[in-house]
């Protein structure tokens, strides 16, 4: 049943208090609506149930829109006083820091408003008397706040990429709000930020995640945080300074063994994959390019009729990892042998590396093809590497097969693809007749 339904009289009613935070935006106390399902109908309360979420979600959603327009409005009067105080010389201080300041100052800002004739000017005064308070709002629309300020940092990313970029940020600000509560932004302190912390750390304690994990959030919420203060100017403290937690271990995955690539993976284990998964996992163990380098090649990335067969990794409507991802990667063994047979890409799977990891190791888990726990279809990448040392290819041909950024001056084009050639075809397996 419902936390907001109440039986009333012979019908079941919704009833909710307008929640602290939006008091003052909505001054009706407590909302009151009937469900019109009788009682004597919905004994229980599930049909009324329904219907009394079905009213909390339109309440909420009202509520919100609310407070986004105040806080809109809000930001804009902050906004044009600290213009105004611009245009008049002077930096835009608050009223209570102005006050905290050395007399001297006061007077200087008193006087100017007295020399320009604006002691009746508003706006003036609100400007260089810094009466107009920073706009705050709630920790819970953090990420709307956050996202509506950084549109063009997110512009190149693909709609899974920013599903994901959103949902990692999305999931920290409500896990924040359920530790220390949806309090205005501005209220946040380092006491808040401690406890946060501490329930990660807690949670590490009990291995429920690992440190990596909790780092990666508490750095997310930092990141929104500073942001938001530089982007809104409203001066709020670091209050995650320092709170990383120790100990973060960065585990590699490890690599197959290439005596197990190929008496397993190549010699029919893979059978029952499905076909597109199964071809992307062999593009994966020649080429040592991520799954979702592979699942975004199209017809016109998949160069086959050329002296040298190759991929070409490009943006192409996505955000690649790193800068040095754009590369060729020349196609030998089974990896050009599933290609010929699927020259348009991989559209089942685009745009959608997320799910295509998740089926290729949830198949090898269930058919023994994961030795350790360790060990998953990303191990591939790790073993391609292994195989170019074992082949003593250099450094610079490996960090330009892999992509990795090497964080070096560019100087000329760099490998070319008879180069890398000549060191694939070292390493490539045989391919087996059937696919």
């Amino acid at each position: 049943m419902s936390d907001f339904l109440t039986r009333r009289g012979s019908t079941w009613h919704f009833v909710r208090r307008v929640p602290a935070e939006f008091a003052a935006l909505d001054p009706r106390g407590i909302i009151r609506h009937s469900t019109r399902v009788k009682v004597v109908d919905d004994r229980l309360g599930r049909r009324a149930s329904r219907v009394a979420h079905a009213f909390n979600q339109q309440l909420e959603s009202f509520w919100k829109e609310l407070a986004a327009g105040q806080s809109n409005a809000d930001i804009t009067r902050y906004e044009q006083a600290r213009q105004a105080a611009r245009s008049l010389g002077y930096d835009y201080i608050l009223n209570g820091d102005l006050i905290a300041s050395p007399q001297e100052k006061r007077l200087e800002r008193l006087e100017a408003l007295v020399a320009k004739g604006l002691v009746n000017d508003r706006s003036a005064r609100d400007a260089l008397l810094g009466t107009v308070p920073a706009p705050s709002f709630s920790l819970s629309r953090l990420f709307e706040e956050y996202e509506s300020v950084t549109k063009d940092e997110v512009k190149d990313l693909s709609p899974d990429q920013l599903r994901i970029w959103r949902n990692g940020r999305v999931r920290a600000v409500a896990q924040f709000v359920n530790v220390v509560g949806d309090k205005p932004v501005a209220d946040l302190t380092s006491a808040d930020a401690v406890e946060y912390s501490e329930w990660w750390r807690g949670r590490v304690v009990a291995d429920e995640v690992a440190t990596k994990t909790a780092n990666k959030d508490i750095g997310q919420l930092s990141r929104m945080l500073k942001d938001i203060s530089i982007r809104r100017r409203l001066n709020l403290p670091d209050i995650f300074k320092g709170l990383h937690l120790r100990g973060e271990a960065d585990k590699s995955r490890l690599p197959y063994d290439a005596d197990f690539i190929r008496c397993r993976f190549l010699a029919g284990a893979l059978d029952q994959l499905n076909e597109d998964a199964r071809f992307v996992f062999y593009v994966m163990i020649e080429t040592g390019l991520r799954l979702s380098e592979i699942v975004n090649l199209r017809e016109t990335t998949i160069i086959l009729n050329a002296a040298i067969p190759h991929v070409r990794i490009m943006a192409d409507g996505r955000r690649l990892k790193t800068e040095d991802s754009e590369r060729d990667i020349p196609l030998v063994g089974v990896a050009l042998k599933a290609l010929r047979l699927r020259s348009h890409g991989f559209p089942k799977y685009r745009d959608n590396a997320t799910t295509l990891s998740g089926t290729v190791n949830k198949f090898l888990l269930e058919n023994g093809l994961r030795p350790t726990r360790d060990h998953s279809v990303y191990s591939l990448r790790h073993s391609f590497k292994d195989r170019l040392v074992a082949a003593e290819t250099p450094d610079s041909i490996i960090d330009s097969l892999m992509g990795h950024k090497t964080y070096k001056p560019k100087y000329g084009r760099g490998p070319s693809l008879e180069l890398k050639l000549k060191f694939l075809d070292m390493i490539a397996f045989p391919p087996p007749d059937r696919l």
